[in-house]
């Protein structure tokens, strides 16, 4: 049985249509789909900030220096084991508004050599320090540390200060001053470790002095 021109025609444009009606629903789907992404990503974007996300601070620059030594420079011997192992004069200026407490953390990451780093030995921890100090006097004593301040323990299981000691090769010594936006409660003289954790989401500010020492 033969089919007529007329409806071959009719039968091809109806096919052609069914296309077009596919290829128009698959494009509005994908259309639909962009929309609803945008829309999720935008929502997410305007979401309120989990709690852990809401302590989260930007990061304020500050400057600690030294009239012993520059930035990356050699740290003289008084300052060491060799020497008279009394602490350095450190000064500080740009500290972040907002400010309720600064925190000082002397250590070490080359130890015990340089060329084979095993631990970072802890010299001297400070906290509780208040924002209106600028600094610290050379050789300062306990009893002269600015009102409120609180000390933490070194490496050597004490207070205080304890100089540069490498036993092998020429380590870095990192003087890190935080700014903290509150007060740390009696820590009991921390370990370094236990007062970063008390310092988690209240960084407000950093800068650090880095020195350098070998052993003659």
């Amino acid at each position: 049985m033969s089919t007529s021109p007329h409806f071959i025609a009719r039968a091809r444009v109806s096919a052609l249509l069914g296309v077009s009606v596919i290829c128009l629903l698959a494009a509005g789907a994908l259309s639909a789909i962009a929309v609803i992404t945008a829309i999720t990503a935008e929502a997410a974007e305007t979401a309120p900030l989990s709690q852990k996300e809401k302590k989260e601070k930007p990061i304020m620059s500050m400057t600690i220096t030294s009239s012993s030594f520059a930035h990356q420079g050699l740290i003289p011997a008084r300052h060491t084991c060799q020497g008279h192992d009394t602490s350095p004069e450190l000064l500080w200026t740009e500290v972040p508004e907002g400010t309720k407490s600064l925190v000082l953390i002397m250590d070490d990451p080359d130890a015990p050599d340089p060329a084979a780093p095993e631990r970072t030995w802890v010299h001297w921890v400070l906290y509780n320090i208040p924002p209106v100090a600028t600094g610290l006097a050379e050789a300062i004593p306990p009893a002269e540390l600015p009102s409120g301040t609180r000390e933490g323990l070194n490496d050597w299981e004490r207070t205080g200060y304890g100089g540069p000691c490498p036993p092998i090769g020429s380590h870095r010594y990192f003087h890190k001053l935080y700014a903290l936006d509150t007060v740390l409660p009696d820590l009991k003289q921390p370990i370094k470790a236990k007062l970063e954790e008390a310092m988690k989401g209240h960084v407000i500010g950093y800068s650090e002095l880095i020195g350098l020492y070998k052993k003659h």
